[in-house]
C-alpha cells in the first residue's frame, strides 16, 4: 500500500452494450444484452437497462430471455469493440506510460509515473478524474467510464465500483480500512463462492467480519496461503505493483453451440477456423507455440482437452489446424458436441525447427487452461440460413437504403433497420437473404471467425420486435 493515492482503475461502463447503444439509435435508453443469442449462449455484457431486470454478465442468454423479453439480444462486434479500446487505451497511456490492461474495458494507471505532475490532493485528483472522463468521452463519441483511485490496486478497483455508472470514488491514504468494513466480504479477491461460503459458516459476511478473525482460525477454514491472503487483503495490505506487460502463458479461442455438433465435417470446419484465429493473435503478438490444445465438451457435460507438444515452436496456422484435426480424431464426438476449442501454450519468442516432430501427447479430464478465451457465442445448426452468416447486431450495407444493422434472421430472410451513429432512429426493412443488393460491412477491419459469430438464427419474438415472422416490406 502507497503513502499516496497513486493508483487509478478505470472501467468503462457496461462496454459492450454501451457501444452498441451508442452506435444504433434506436436502442438507445432500452435494455441490450451482448453475447450468444442461441439458447446456450451466454451473456458477455447487459446494458443498466436490462440488468434492472435481473440480467447479468456470465448468465446463460435464456434466462435473460426470460428475465428481459423486450431486450434487443445482439451476438457482438469485437472489432468495433476493440477499436473503442484502442482509444482510451491511448488516452490512458498519454497521462502514463504505465498502465496494465486488464481487458478490453478496463485498466490500472500508476499516476506515480506519469509523464506529468500529479498534484496528489483529493481536490487535485478530482480535477484529474473530470478532464480523464471527459477525455474517454470524447475519443470514443460518447462513452462513460467510472473511475477509482487509491493507494493500492485492491482500493482502486473497489473505488470504481462504488459511484457506477459513470462515477467516480477518490480513496485517501488512511482512510482505506474503514471504507472496506461495510462491505461483503465478497468484495475481496479471491473470496468466490466456495470461500464464501466457508467463511460465512464461520459467521463472516462483512470484511469487518474479517478483520475481527484471527489468521490462524482463517488458515483453518481455507488453507495458509489463502487464509494469510485475506487476512493481509482485510486491511487494505495489497503490494502489488502496476504492471504494463504480462506474460502470456496462452492463446485459445472456443465456441459453445447452440446445437450438438455431430457431423465430422463442422466439426473440422470450427476446428481449422479457431486454428487460423490462434495463429493470428500468435502472429500480432509476435510469438511462437510449442504446445497445441484442444479442449472438447461432450454432449454429457463430459470434458477433456487433448494436448501435444513440438520438440519446436510456430506460429503457422495450417500445423496448428492439422494437429488441432489429428487430435479431434481421438475424441469420440459421436454423441454430440457442445463446446470446441483450440488452443496453444508454451510461448515464447524465438521460432524453432523440427516443427513436426512431435514427442508428447496427452489426455486430461477437466476444464483447460484458457487464459486469452473469447466470451462464448452461440454457433447454430448448419443450415441455409447460417451459411449466410447474418448474426443479430452484424453491419450492413444496402445499395439503396445505405447502412444498417441486423435486427433479426431466419425462415430465408433478414430484417434490417437503417440507422447510424450519427442519424434518428431509421426504419425497419426485410429481404430475401440471397439479394444482391444487401452486404455485410467489416466495421473495423476484416472480421475474424470467433468475433463475428455464426449466425444465430433468431426465432419469433414479437415482443421485442426482433422476430422475423412477418411479412417482408421489400423483397
Amino acid at each position: 500500500m502507497r503513502g499516496q493515492a497513486s493508483i487509478l482503475h478505470l472501467d468503462l461502463d457496461a462496454f459492450f452494450a454501451a457501444v452498441e447503444q451508442r452506435d444504433k439509435p434506436s436502442l438507445r435508453g432500452k435494455p441490450v444484452v451482448v453475447g450468444g443469442t442461441g439458447q446456450r449462449g451466454v451473456v458477455a455484457t447487459a446494458s443498466y437497462e436490462a440488468r434492472v431486470f435481473g440480467v447479468r454478465s456470465a448468465m446463460p442468454s435464456h434466462e435473460a430471455r426470460r428475465r428481459c423479453p423486450n431486450a434487443a439480444f445482439l451476438s457482438g462486434r469485437f472489432p468495433v469493440y476493440r477499436e473503442a479500446s484502442g482509444r482510451v487505451m491511448a488516452v490512458l497511456r498519454e497521462l502514463s506510460p504505465v498502465i496494465e490492461p486488464l481487458s478490453l474495458d478496463e485498466a490500472f494507471v500508476d499516476l506515480a509515473r506519469a509523464d506529468r505532475v500529479i498534484d496528489f490532493t483529493e481536490a487535485g485528483l478530482r480535477s484529474l478524474v473530470v478532464e480523464l472522463k471527459r477525455a474517454v468521452t470524447e475519443a470514443t463519441d460518447g462513452l462513460t467510464a467510472s473511475i477509482g483511485i487509491g493507494s493500492s490496486k485492491l482500493i482502486a478497483k473497489i473505488a470504481s465500483e462504488i459511484n457506477k455508472p459513470d462515477g467516480a470514488f477518490i480513496a485517501m491514504p488512511g482512510t482505506e480500512v474503514e471504507l472496506l468494513r461495510p462491505m461483503r466480504v465478497e468484495v475481496i479477491p479471491g473470496v468466490g463462492p466456495v470461500t464464501k461460503e466457508k467463511l460465512h459458516r464461520i459467521g463472516i459476511h462483512t470484511v469487518a467480519d474479517l478483520q475481527q478473525v484471527e489468521v490462524d482460525e482463517l488458515v483453518q477454514v481455507v488453507g495458509r496461503a489463502q487464509g494469510e491472503g485475506l487476512a493481509a487483503l482485510a486491511f487494505a495490505r495489497d503490494d502489488r505493483p502496476v504492471e504494463p506487460e504480462r506474460e502470456a502463458k496462452s492463446i485459445s479461442v472456443e465456441d459453445t453451440f447452440e446445437f450438438d455438433l455431430v457431423d465430422p465435417r463442422v466439426l473440422g470446419e470450427v476446428t481449422e477456423a479457431h486454428a487460423r484465429q490462434v495463429a493470428r493473435r500468435l502472429r500480432a503478438a509476435a510469438l511462437f507455440a510449442r504446445t497445441i490444445t484442444i479442449k472438447v465438451r461432450l454432449h454429457d457435460f463430459t470434458t477433456c482437452t487433448r494436448s501435444r507438444t513440438l520438440l519446436g515452436a510456430t506460429d503457422r496456422a495450417e500445423i496448428i489446424a492439422d494437429i488441432a484435426r489429428t487430435l479431434l480424431a481421438g475424441v469420440d464426438t459421436r454423441g454430440g458436441v457442445r463446446l470446441l476449442g483450440v488452443g496453444v501454450a508454451g510461448l515464447t519468442d524465438l521460432l524453432q525447427e523440427d516443427l513436426f516432430a512431435a514427442d508428447v501427447t496427452e489426455l486430461e479430464t477437466g476444464e483447460a487452461d484458457v487464459t486469452d478465451r473469447v466470451a462464448p457465442t452461440a454457433v447454430s445448426r448448419p443450415d441455409p440460413a447460417a451459411s449466410t452468416n447474418w448474426p443479430p447486431g452484424a453491419d450492413v450495407d444496402h445499395d439503396e437504403h445505405g447502412a444498417g444493422w441486423v435486427w433479426g434472421a431466419g425462415r430465408g430472410r433478414v430484417t434490417v433497420r437503417f440507422e447510424a451513429r450519427d442519424t434518428p432512429p431509421g426504419p425497419v426493412r426485410t429481404f430475401r437473404m440471397d439479394d444482391p443488393a444487401l452486404h455485410r460491412r467489416a466495421a473495423v477491419g476484416p472480421p475474424e471467425p470467433d468475433e463475428v459469430p455464426g449466425s444465430a438464427v433468431v426465432g419469433p419474438s414479437t415482443s421485442s420486435g426482433h422476430g422475423t415472422d412477418r411479412p417482408p416490406e421489400n423483397a
